[in-house]
């Protein structure tokens, strides 16, 4: 049937696994990155391609090589939708800061401190709270050396701290120290 996801391809035979471990780390991921609707769409596009691509050998029993290497189409796609969005440069209002509950103030805030960061620090930073990744994943994904991902991680932490002001206690969340 054309236009269905077939994930049992011959080139992948183990997509449907990949599918069910990674879709809601990658669904996480493309959400901060793109927004909820567009992730959605480029969730199913990240295994589609997996499906249709052979997938890296992994050495011994290591799944994180083949995580790393989901998150790294994914990490593609949103970087060429991001680009392919400012292309057409579509225009939208702010909403009234009094209409707005605290909670999308915050969402708000979060997403214009991310989009401060390099395109290469909010994709370290989201792999690692949004995905879950591991610095060795990351490493792979986003083709740097370990200790690359921990320095940006660290530079992330610190940009996002300071632009998100006094508001934010870092307290409040340990995974940020």
């Amino acid at each position: 049937m054309p236009g269905v996801l077939n994930r049992q391809s011959p080139l992948v035979p183990d997509a449907d696994v990949l599918f069910t471990a990674h879709r809601d780390g990658v669904f996480r991921y493309l959400c901060r990155i793109v927004g909820y609707e567009d992730a959605r769409e480029l969730t199913q596009e990240v295994f589609l391609r997996v499906t249709r691509a052979a997938a890296p050998e992994s050495p011994g029993s290591d799944p994180g090589g083949r995580r790393a290497w989901v998150f790294r189409i994914a990490r593609n796609l949103a970087l060429n939708h991001v680009r392919d969005d400012r292309r057409r440069a579509v225009a939208g209002e702010l909403p009234d800061d009094a209409a707005t509950p605290a909670t999308q103030a915050l969402a708000a805030a979060l997403r214009e401190a991310l989009e401060q960061l390099s395109p290469v620090d909010r994709d370290v930073f989201l792999m690692r709270e949004a995905g879950g990744l591991s610095y060795e994943e990351i490493s792979f994904a986003c083709q740097l050396t370990a200790d690359a991902v921990r320095s940006r991680l660290h530079r992330a932490r610190e940009q996002l701290r300071a632009a998100l002001g006094p508001g934010l206690d870092a307290r409040s969340n340990p995974s940020w120290r």
